[in-house]
């Protein structure tokens, strides 16, 4: 623990030294004075994103008359209000085991989020063994998270905005990589997520996490945000599953349960 207490007193100290700003230089955004309808995608890579791609893959929240984007509209105005009620801005979002629908969930929450506007989002895909949320927005594969934890790159320029999406901007994962619970638990990466909540106060930050039973990843790091979103799927996830997974994140505060795909044939 003693390593990640440095690695967090260091995040502050250097907020400090630089007046508790960044420039756009530095991070890719606007300054915190900003409003959200202000931002300028300048410096941060804008992607294209077909609308074909993103119904075919159930990305819906920015659907006008929809069922589905009613249900994440309820979604968002839950989870802001307990974010809201508590000081929060950081949230996970996993599930107890495979393909029960976190990473769909998570986009579409994200977008959802970024409609509210007193608010940006910024998307990371923590699942850096399988990172599949840039294949979810038709986005092709390149550098990300795992570059900036390896390999030092410059955070600024792994950040995107996809087109479409307003107000949002993702970290993608990066290459896959095999030693991901190390890389998430690493002080590099805990004084990221103490930067990134604190850098804009009007930001969400959703972290999309691997499975709970299936790796270590979302253990290692569950203690480093303020709250996680359970992602269930009506007819596949076991109750005893689900159970575990909660007892396991003891270590955050779990939110609720999503239910994927309830009431379809």
């Amino acid at each position: 623990m003693e390593r990640i207490k440095v690695a967090l007193e260091k995040a502050r100290e250097q907020r400090v030294q630089g007046g508790g700003e960044a420039t756009e230089k530095q991070t890719g955004r606007s300054a915190p004075a900003a409003r959200p309808a202000d931002i300028q995608y300048t410096r941060t890579r804008v992607a294209k994103v077909s609308p074909a791609v993103m119904k075919k893959n159930r990305i819906v929240a920015t659907a006008q008359e929809s069922a589905f984007a009613d249900a994440y509209k309820i979604l968002r105005t839950q989870v802001l209000q307990r974010l809201k009620e508590n000081d929060w801005n950081v949230l996970a979002v996993t599930s107890p085991g495979e393909d029960e629908g976190k990473t769909l969930t998570a986009i579409n929450l994200a977008v959802s989020l970024a409609l509210e506007v007193s608010h940006t989002v910024l998307l990371v895909d923590a699942n850096l063994r399988h990172p599949s949320i840039h294949e979810r927005l038709g986005l092709a594969p390149g550098k990300g998270l795992s570059d900036y934890l390896l390999d030092d790159a410059d955070l600024a320029e792994l950040l995107l905005h996809p087109e479409g999406l307003d107000h949002v901007v993702l970290l993608p994962a990066g290459r896959p990589v095999h030693n991901s619970a190390e890389l998430l638990n690493s002080p590099k990466m805990v004084q990221l997520v103490d930067e990134l909540k604190h850098r804009y106060p009007e930001r969400i930050v959703i972290f999309d996490l691997p499975p709970v039973l299936s790796a270590a990843d979302a253990l290692a790091f569950a203690p480093y945000v303020d709250a996680a979103l359970l992602v269930v799927e009506e007819g596949r996830t076991q109750a005893e599953a689900a159970q575990r997974a909660v007892e396991l994140l003891e270590c955050t505060n779990v939110l609720g349960t999503v239910l994927n795909k309830a009431g379809q044939a």
